[in-house]
């Protein structure tokens, strides 16, 4: 069965975001692409996140993607953000954040992160037939 890609409203795609149970930060590091998972939220529109990376991705343009695709019906949607990352400077918003956000590993200088997208594309696999 053949598959297209439909894209989704702005309204949608993060109203999907929020829905995964994780996705994955994409940044640089010596101008190369890095990429990990870590567990996030949408709140407001932009994108929340608790990462050991916070260093490398604070003032930065970051991609954050997530999706929840099927390998056996074939179906399901991918979204991602981009825009620039910046740290959680206030001490009641990091609090809050850090109480609904885990982070996936235990290391030191886990940072709260919010990415503010300029970019949302999302799409949905949808069946032509």
């Amino acid at each position: 069965m053949l598959r297209r890609l439909a894209e989704l409203s702005r309204q949608e795609s993060l109203r999907l975001l929020g829905s995964a149970p994780f996705g994955r930060i994409v940044y640089t590091i010596r101008a190369l692409p890095a990429i990990v998972p870590v567990r996030h939220l949408v709140d407001d529109g932009m994108v929340v996140v608790r990462t050991h990376v916070g260093a490398d991705c604070a003032g930065a343009v970051v991609a954050f993607q997530a999706d929840d695709i099927d390998p056996v019906g074939e179906s399901g949607w991918s979204v991602t953000v981009t825009g620039v990352a910046r740290r959680v400077v206030d001490a009641e918003e990091t609090e809050r954040y850090e109480s609904v956000l885990e982070p996936f590993v235990d290391m030191p200088n886990v940072e709260v992160i919010r990415i503010y997208p300029e970019i949302v594309a999302g799409y949905e696999l949808v069946s032509t037939t």
